[in-house]
């Protein structure tokens, strides 16, 4: 596990935390694809920029790329060793962006772009519902491309609160041992 990619089924499953954690065990660069993605007053990148971004962070011996962005995710397939994927229940998803929201209203997150407070809006919350059945079957057939894609991809499916801090737990004591 040397490039790594973290996405996850919804906002709210927990990408960005899993990534800063596994990076720190691991030692690895963690990148934060909300962080390039946002400009600052929650303008978006330009299209190119956002690839150019990415294409750079690729090319490295040593990365974990969070975030799902699907217009770009062929950037990181191409080169990624390892797909994480985080799966929670959709309340739980809900109830975490709430909760982040309410807990950083007003304030940029590390793993956002600067000059992007937290905010939220009915139109998010709405995609988040109306298109998580979607995006489980579309994550699911990208784990099984990415598997088919290269000999020694690795991909990892964590589908619980305990799954997730268990694979972390076993990662870390793998790194010591």
């Amino acid at each position: 596990m040397r490039k790594i990619m973290v996405v996850g089924v919804s906002a709210g499953v927990g990408k960005s935390t899993f990534a800063a954690n596994l990076g720190g065990i691991l030692d690895l660069p963690v990148h934060h694809l909300d962080s390039y993605h946002w400009k600052p007053g929650w303008q978006e990148a330009e299209k190119e920029e956002f690839e150019s971004v990415q294409y750079n962070i690729v090319k490295r011996d040593r990365w974990i790329i969070e975030g799902n962005y699907s217009s770009t995710f062929d950037i990181r397939t191409a080169q990624a060793d390892t797909f994480i994927y985080l799966e929670l229940p959709l309340r739980v998803c809900l109830y975490r962006v709430l909760k982040r929201w309410l807990s950083n209203i007003g304030k940029t997150r590390p793993d956002m772009g600067e000059g992007c407070p937290e905010k939220m809006e009915w139109e998010f919350l709405k995609f988040i519902v109306t298109t998580y059945a979607a995006r489980k079957v579309k994550m699911r057939s990208r784990m099984r491309s990415f598997l088919e894609a290269r000999d020694g991809n690795k991909v990892i499916l964590l589908s619980g609160k305990k799954e997730i801090a268990g694979f972390l737990e076993t990662v870390d004591k793998e790194r010591i041992a």
